[in-house]
């Protein structure tokens, strides 16, 4: 039996792009000199009993890049926690003569919101 995934809050999009902030803290930027363009990374929400819950990005091997920003992070969270899945890829990746705020965008595709947040069959 496949699981849908829940709809998508009103007015969220099912794909954006976005920043990666907090790049630069615990030594993460190091992440970044291995990561290009096109490049596959993985969200990750903070659990449950958090504050502020954010989404993290991680390279595929494991290890956190950043978040995304708040205003994505507070209905993105609830809904891969109720069970949504996203996917999400580098496209672009900047040095550090980048202001941090810009050194890794990120394009996050929620799978099978869209035709759920219609009401239509799971896609």
């Amino acid at each position: 039996m496949t699981h849908a995934a829940p709809p998508l809050p009103r007015g969220c999009p099912n794909q954006f792009r976005a920043t990666v902030l907090g790049t630069v803290f615990a030594g993460r930027d190091r992440h970044l000199e291995d990561l290009q363009a096109g490049d596959r990374v993985l969200l990750v929400p903070d659990p449950p009993g958090q504050t502020d819950p954010e989404v993290w990005v991680h390279v595929e091997a494991g290890d956190p890049v950043g978040h995304l920003p708040r205003e994505i992070s507070s209905w993105l969270w609830p809904w891969l926690r109720r069970g949504g899945t996203a996917s999400a890829v580098a496209l672009a990746v900047h040095g550090a003569d980048t202001p941090s705020w810009r050194r890794l965008l990120v394009e996050v595709n929620c799978a099978g919101a869209a035709a759920d947040a219609l009401g239509g069959a799971p896609a």
